[in-house]
């Protein structure tokens, strides 16, 4: 038996493994919290017609579901897969916590075959905390070498959560000094009627600017008269008062 791709367990452990699945779902359901629960559906704007609509939590807090990464990290692929779709949220960050980590710990044919496990179940990776704490460590660290097309074609996506992906996946890019991409997709999606697409450019650019500031000046000399406020607020978050004042007259009221 294989668990993530790259790594092979020993006879001893094989057992273990093969019933961790409902070991951990046991786990969870321990831990879970009604109370904590219905904030986070407050919180993820679950009701009909949010972003989140219809997502189910059994409210267990991150750091918890941290812990319980690190200790089920041998999990096999496939049952991560099933956690991965599951219609509880926790249970689909879980996986994607579990996942992100046998990216890491992968030799190269394990890292395209998790890659392409999550382009394949993007379907469920369908609320902005899923697509934070994945899509760089998987979609861009993965392509960092790579050609970065797929990128573009989920930017022009109609589905929310794969904008998202595509914008957020250039962090591992912005982290490495390498800042083109982030600020074409910048400009692709400036005109997204979506705030949570606002927030992750902004956001981005956030991020561009920390390390190069003059490559972020040089988008909102020619970008801030359109973009809209939330994406330049985040934008501009940490230049000088002056000069966040002076983008904020240029931008959209």
């Amino acid at each position: 038996m294989q668990g993530a791709p790259g790594f092979r367990y020993s006879s001893a452990v094989r057992k273990s493994v093969e019933t961790s699945l409902p070991v951990l779902r046991s786990r969870l359901r321990q831990l879970a919290s009604p109370v904590h629960a219905r904030n986070l559906s407050w919180f993820f704007k679950t009701a009909p017609g949010e972003y989140g609509a219809g997502d189910r939590f059994i409210g267990i807090r991150v750091p918890v579901l941290r812990r319980l990464a690190r200790e089920f990290r041998s999990l096999p692929l496939s049952a991560t897969v099933e956690l991965l779709q599951s219609p509880i949220h926790e249970e689909r960050l879980l996986a994607l916590l579990i996942l992100t980590d046998a990216y890491r710990r992968a030799d190269e044919s394990g890292c395209a075959a998790i890659y392409q496990l999550y382009l394949k179940n993007l379907a469920h990776v369908n609320n902005w905390d899923l697509v934070d704490c994945s899509a760089p460590r998987i979609v861009g660290r993965h392509l960092e070498k790579r050609s970065r097309k797929i990128l573009f074609r989920l930017a022009r996506s109609k589905i929310l959560w794969r904008r998202r992906v595509a914008m957020l996946a250039t962090f591992h890019f912005i982290r490495q000094d390498d800042f083109d991409d982030a600020l074409r997709l910048a400009e692709f999606l400036r005109d997204d009627d979506q705030d949570l697409i606002h927030k992750a450019v902004g956001w981005m650019l956030r991020e561009t600017g920390k390390r190069d500031v003059a490559a972020l000046k040089q988008f909102l000399d020619c970008h801030a008269g359109r973009m809209p406020r939330t994406m330049l607020r985040y934008a501009i978050e940490k230049l000088p008062a002056r000069e966040r004042r002076r983008y904020l007259q240029a931008g959209k009221v």
